[in-house]
């Protein structure tokens, strides 16, 4: 799964290229995050619209990369069946975390973040199955704006809190590997508890911009209602998602990076000066950085580098690839799993660790 990973990237890379090829941007001042350009118009059932609908209608310019991007294999094919692949991985593996959990666990201290990050990954894969239907529908929405609000939301959110969870899980093993005196002494089933309400409360609060804004809207030169893909620009109210979607960013993606990157650097220096084999913690330092740098950091950079672009000069086309970055981030559902079983399996040698680690350090402190 790991080795796939980076080709499947590479190749949705290059069909999206193929499809953008040759198309046109209109230049704007204005910009939303995350979307293609529209326009509304005044809603009337005339012939412009292949298909009648309630929803609120955009113009959009058929030479633009949405056009492509909604008619073509990318969108329609091969995006969808990456999700499924996904949850037929993810979510199987994600059940089988939470009854290993449920009936092994020893510590509910040490096994609440992990059963945390299961739940997240598990409403993460189930948010798929609608978004599975939009693409292979031809990327028309179907079940309403009340449900395509709830979709993005719990789609987006989901990805940030597990990154914030995979962050905590490592500032974990950095307290025990390189504090473990600080860590012995903190009250492990209370900072456990309270730092899943914390991640749970965040997740929440980054669903609300979403549930503010209209997010389905028909294209009448595509004849389809986009579901968070096209949003106008002269709405007001959406210019609150600018704000919004840079915090996100910086608290859900960046501030997560930097604390594994520290965490997993510190830990594996540690481990180093000792004499013993720490193969396992190796392994699971490996692999944090591998859900990070192959999933998420490709949506990340291509999140800010579609922000820059559509400051400058309203240029949309990142779009596209974004939407490739995003559907290469959702993979990490199918990775966590087997993050909990090295690091649960690294348990003992944690202890032993900290043991070696204590008894070398208290005839010095004694001194």
């Amino acid at each position: 799964m790991v080795k796939l990973v980076p080709g499947l990237l590479l190749c949705l890379m290059a069909v999206q290229a193929f499809q953008t090829n040759g198309t046109k941007t209109n230049n704007s001042s204005d910009f939303l995050p995350k979307t293609f350009k529209g326009k509304t118009y005044e809603h009337n059932h005339t012939n412009r619209l292949l298909f009648p609908s309630t929803d609120p209608g955009l113009d959009v310019n058929p030479e633009d990369p949405v056009a492509a991007f909604t008619q073509g294999v990318l969108s329609t094919w091969v995006i969808p069946l990456s999700y499924i692949l996904a949850m037929l991985v993810g979510i199987p593996s994600n059940a089988y975390i939470l009854a290993l959990l449920r009936l092994r666990s020893k510590s509910f201290s040490t096994e609440v973040l992990y059963l945390n990050l299961a739940l997240s990954d598990l409403l993460l894969l189930l948010s798929l199955a609608l978004r599975v239907h939009y693409h292979f529908n031809g990327n028309n929405w179907i079940f309403g704006e009340v449900n395509c609000r709830l979709i993005t939301g719990l789609f987006y959110s989901n990805v940030y809190c597990s990154a914030q969870t995979i962050a905590c899980i490592s500032l974990r093993r950095y307290l025990a590997v390189v504090r473990p005196f600080l860590y012995r002494r903190l009250a492990k089933t209370t900072l456990a508890v309270w730092t899943c309400l914390v991640i749970w409360f965040l997740f929440v609060a980054a669903i609300v911009p979403e549930l503010l804004v209209r997010q389905s809207y028909h294209v009448a030169q595509l004849g389809v209602t986009t579901c968070h893909d096209v949003l106008p620009l002269e709405e007001k109210s959406h210019s609150l998602l600018v704000p919004y979607r840079l915090i996100l960013i910086f608290t859900g993606f960046i501030v997560p990076f930097l604390i594994c990157i520290f965490a997993h650097v510190s830990v594996v220096y540690h481990l180093g000066q000792s004499c013993c084999n720490w193969k396992p913690f190796i392994r699971v330092s490996t692999l944090v950085f591998i859900i990070f740098v192959v999933c998420f950091l490709p949506s990340g950079l291509l999140h800010i580098a579609h922000y820059i672009r559509l400051s400058l000069n309203g240029d949309d086309r990142l779009y596209g690839y974004y939407r490739v970055a995003v559907c290469l981030c959702c993979f990490h559902s199918c990775l966590d799993p087997f993050l909990c079983v090295l690091i649960s399996k690294t348990a003992a040698s944690d202890l032993k660790f900290i043991s070696v680690h204590g008894a070398l350090q208290r005839p010095a402190a004694r001194m």
